[in-house]
């Protein structure tokens, strides 16, 4: 039987009337944290009307691990292994953040040599994560060969980075003043021929899924964030940029040689789901230009200054920031005497970028939910510190 209630008065508690005057009830549900499209140990409590988002409330600390409470018993060397296992697809990018910090507090300089090797090293990382975003956002809207052909493009750099520092996901590598060790003789070979191989595979990937009607159907018009909410939010990254926003560290505040080579930044207009996607294939292309440019004229002399038997940041509070494949990743160290620091805080881009999260679900169906968490691309250990 029919109900349709008189007025939205007769209705009781927790019902919401439907736009064809059908009453409603409001139900919770948990997506995770063992749902395999959270993107890790992440659970969303979802507020639904019918299968209409109301609201999402993440709920986060199931993989906390007191990162930065550990900080405070280990030298600042010891601590540096602990930031590679926060973003673990963005490790390097983590230690250079810290490593900057250092050598501003110690007056630090990195050769040009090693500046390169970061930024060749970087921008390879920044490729492998965003591969690791086409592979599982193709995976969430169900098309399965993207995991396939993602990770087989991704396995290319992977390769590369056991070779430089024997490691393929928590990678440890830099270190103030430059890095652990120099590179292989070949390595700008090496880093040639895998840009030739990604290249070829982006153009693979548009045919793909780029141009296929149904990821547009998905993507377009799915999960807005306008600019200037993305701006309240602390949005940063591919996520502030799709909400066309114009901000890339890189460009805005460069770090080391940055400023020596072309590329550029790109913006959606839309700041939905489409337009984040279209950002992340375009920044692989536009890392790909600065690895090429890199490798052009990399530079011989060594890869490091002077090593330090112990590193003693003067009294006070020092800070470092890099672009990361997410977003902007800060480590704020206050240091005291001594080799360990009195307090570390890391401001990571995926915890900003979740808050986003609610405000672009309302109003979406459930699979409309998969699609904007999977372009926000999140790593949840990144949040649990």
């Amino acid at each position: 039987m029919e109900l349709v209630p008189a007025t939205d008065q007769a209705l009781p508690p927790g019902f919401l009337t439907a736009r064809s005057g059908r009453a409603t009830e409001e139900y919770f549900i948990n997506m995770g944290p063992q749902h395999p499209s959270t993107h890790g140990v992440l659970r969303l409590v979802l507020r639904l009307d019918g299968e209409t988002v109301v609201e999402v409330v993440p709920h986060l600390g199931y993989i906390h691990r007191g990162i930065e409470k550990q900080a405070e018993a280990q030298t600042y060397l010891q601590y540096l292994h602990l930031t590679d296992r926060m973003d673990y697809l963005s490790s390097h990018h983590n230690n250079h953040a810290v490593c900057l910090a250092i050598e501003k507090a110690m007056g630090i300089g990195v050769p040009e040599r090693g500046e390169y090797i970061r930024i060749i090293v970087d921008e390879l990382q920044r490729i492998q994560s965003h591969l690791v975003f086409f592979a599982c956002f193709g995976a969430d809207l169900g098309a399965l060969t993207c995991i396939l052909q993602g990770f087989k493009a991704r396995e290319y750099i992977t390769d590369l980075f056991d070779a430089v520092c024997g490691s393929r996901l928590t990678m440890n590598f830099f270190r103030p003043g430059g890095s652990v060790r120099d590179v292989p003789e070949d390595f700008t070979d090496r880093v040639r021929a895998v840009c030739g191989k990604v290249d070829a595979m982006l153009a693979e990937f548009d045919r793909l899924l780029t141009g296929n009607l149904i990821t547009k159907e998905r993507a377009r018009g799915i999960g807005v964030l306008p600019r200037a909410e993305a701006i309240a939010l602390g949005c940063t990254g591919p996520v502030l940029r799709g909400s066309g926003v114009d901000f890339d560290l890189r460009k805005k505040a460069p770090y080391g040689y940055y400023d020596r080579f072309e590329f550029s930044v790109p913006l959606g207009e839309a700041g939905d789901s489409w337009d984040r996607y279209l950002i992340r294939m375009e920044e692989m292309r536009q890392s790909l230009r600065i690895l090429e440019q890199a490798c052009r004229s990399f530079p011989g002399g060594p890869y490091r200054s002077k090593e330090k038997p112990a590193y003693r940041l003067p009294t006070g509070t020092w800070f470092g920031a890099v672009e990361t494949p997410r977003g902007v990743f800060s480590t704020w160290i206050v240091a005291e005497k001594g080799e360990k620091p009195w307090r570390i805080h890391s401001r990571s881009p995926s915890l900003a970028n979740l808050a986003a999260l609610n405000p672009m679900c309302v109003g979406h169906k459930i699979a409309d939910l998969i699609t904007i968490l999977a372009t926000i691309d999140p790593v949840i250990p990144d949040m649990d510190r």
